[in-house]
């Protein structure tokens, strides 16, 4: 098939000589009917038709698709009695009515069959042998006419090629020049002094900086031993002459490569320079020596700064001293601080469990009850003093996370606060559901319980306490993260306080004493710690919403629930470890 195209006659007029050709071997055989058949995949195609319109026809009907590849000569005065042919339906009537049918395979210079020379009649029709041997030798002149075709159209191709492969020659000398004058303009228009060598290690190269660096122009004729000393170069104390062997140009040529090689350069008349070298061997694609180059930069004032920031890092290792004694210092006084409160909160739990096993048959379900909450307030008060030590050692490294339940945590921080939701008459409500979501549980419980503590606290004296808790999943920079939301309809935050409530010793009214003015600036580490951030919005219909974001997975969140204001553990929970 590949043969059959590179002829190029495949639905395509054929040139005159082919088509005198066949109306020859038309009139030899004393038809009135001929072609030439070119068989390809599918088709046959009727080229140089004589006596009739030409054109396709699959080849699955074909007459001559049915012998052509044996290769043998076929000539048959009557189709109807030759059984190969008698069913076909140019013979049938269906197509056409052929009675002589003759072929000549038509067999290309590479053994390739590419059709037949086709001469047939509508009656039967006898050729003697001195016709069947003028087709056949026809036959053979056509194939020689086809490849005179393909050499032709083989001999435009490589014109065509030859002309390509020209214009290519010269845009690539063009391209070639342009790339040498753009590395020449590069070369000089670098910060960076650039030097080269033949494999004889004698100068080749200096761009514009090497030449104002060193005062002169690259010399070949200087042996490689005389370049240290005739270019004034140093090592990198700027006062010991640099050995001709230590020369990085050379270095490169002998050992391959070279990094980051200090040296200096002072010729005379001239700022002295601290430079750094790095460069290599060359060679071309055979494997023949070329040379080496060699990059060197300025590091003049980067030397300057180190001597600097070396003097002042003598005083600040004096400082980090005194600090690290402070530091050492601040973390034995939490050891200590911990150890003290851990010590009688051990023993009002030891007296709380004591009363239970001696009187725990002897106690109402409320005085169990009573019991159970204080133990375990006595238990999240020893976490909590555990969490505070290890916060206060790190120094606020990456908080300990852990899948923490929002509903249950704001129960628990309502259960803290139970007394100051009561007398304030105020409710505490969540908003859709509470997800579990990845936080510090120590921390995270500690931010809650603040910020609806400082709702509680700034309430409107005319209206209902309110406070909203909700959760959204949130996109953030780099991953997704959670949106804390606690919303009160109390007496709001004026925007020019927003960012400053965030302060230590800062409230939001001037001469408001119910607080500390360190609740919020505590808020704000703890969010920082998740890598979140912090801010606060005016709530619909007045009020404020403290909203924070939290990085980490989200995980699967119970069903929604609105936690009330008054929160008891049942029986059963006073003596199960508590989740924190």
């Amino acid at each position: 098939m590949a043969a059959l195209r590179e002829y190029g006659l495949l639905d395509r007029t054929a040139p005159p000589e082919i088509e005198a050709l066949v109306r020859v071997a038309a009139q030899i055989a004393g038809v009135p009917t001929a072609a030439v058949n070119l068989i390809d995949e599918t088709w046959q195609c009727a080229v140089a038709p004589v006596g009739f319109a030409g054109g396709r026809s699959p080849r699955s009907v074909s007459l001559c698709a049915r012998h052509f590849l044996s290769g043998r000569v076929v000539c048959v005065p009557d189709a109807r009695s030759v059984p190969d042919y008698a069913d076909s339906p140019w013979v049938t009537g269906a197509l056409g009515n052929v009675r002589f049918y003759a072929s000549i395979p038509l067999t290309g210079e590479d053994g390739d069959v590419l059709g037949t020379l086709c001469l047939f009649d509508v009656v039967e029709r006898h050729l003697d042998d001195a016709q069947l041997s003028a087709v056949r030798d026809l036959g053979t002149v056509l194939v020689g006419l086809l490849e005179r075709q393909r050499q032709a159209r083989r001999n435009a191709a490589l014109a065509v090629e030859a002309e390509s492969q020209r214009a290519r020659y010269s845009l690539a000398v063009r391209e070639l020049e342009a790339r040498t004058e753009l590395i020449r303009a590069v070369l000089d228009r670098v910060e960076v002094a650039i030097v080269a060598a033949g494999p004889d290690g004698r100068l080749t190269l200096f761009n514009r900086a090497a030449f104002e660096w060193h005062g002169l122009p690259a010399d070949a004729s200087l042996e490689p031993d005389e370049q240290a000393g005739h270019y004034d170069l140093f090592e990198a104390d700027g006062v010991t002459p640099l050995h001709p062997d230590q020369v990085p140009l050379r270095r490169a040529l002998v050992d391959g490569e070279v990094h980051d090689i200090e040296i200096v350069l002072a010729p005379a008349g001239l700022p002295a320079r601290h430079v750094v070298c790095s460069g290599r061997s060359m060679a071309r694609a055979n494997g023949t020596p070329l040379g080496a180059v060699v990059a060197m930069a300025d590091v003049t004032a980067d030397r300057r700064q180190r001597a600097a920031l070396e003097d002042a890092h003598e005083q600040l290792s004096r400082r980090r001293s005194e600090l690290e004694r402070s530091n050492a210092e601040l973390a034995d006084f939490a050891a200590v601080a911990s150890h003290d409160m851990r010590s009688p909160l051990s023993v009002i739990d030891g007296y709380l469990a004591l009363l239970l096993d001696v009187y725990g048959g002897q106690m109402e379900a409320r005085a169990k009850d009573w019991v159970g909450i204080a133990r375990t307030a006595v238990a999240r008060m020893l976490s909590l003093t555990e969490a505070l030590l290890t916060y206060a050692q790190v120094g606020g490294s990456v908080p300990v996370r852990a899948p923490v339940d929002v509903e249950e945590t704001l129960g628990q921080v309502l259960l803290d606060l139970e007394a100051q939701v009561a007398s304030a008459g105020a409710t505490v409500q969540a908003a859709g559901p509470l997800p579990e979501i990845d936080v510090d549980p120590v921390l995270f419980r500690q931010l809650l319980q603040n910020l609806v503590a400082n709702a509680v606290t700034h309430r409107d004296q005319d209206r209902p306490c309110l406070v909203t808790v909700s959760v959204a999943a949130t996109p953030l920079p780099g991953g997704r993260g959670w949106t804390v939301s606690v919303a009160d309809n109390g007496r709001g935050v004026p925007a020019e306080h927003r960012d400053l409530v965030f302060g230590m010793f800062t409230t939001a009214h001037a001469g408001d004493r119910s607080g500390t003015g360190i609740g919020l600036a505590t808020c704000a580490r703890i969010v920082e710690h998740h890598g979140g951030s912090i801010w606060i919005e005016e709530t619909p219909g007045g009020g404020a919403t403290v909203c924070f974001t939290v990085r980490g997975e989200q995980v699967p969140a119970p069903a929604p629930a609105v936690v009330p204001a008054r929160a008891r553990l049942r029986e059963d929970e006073c003596h199960r470890p508590v989740r924190l």
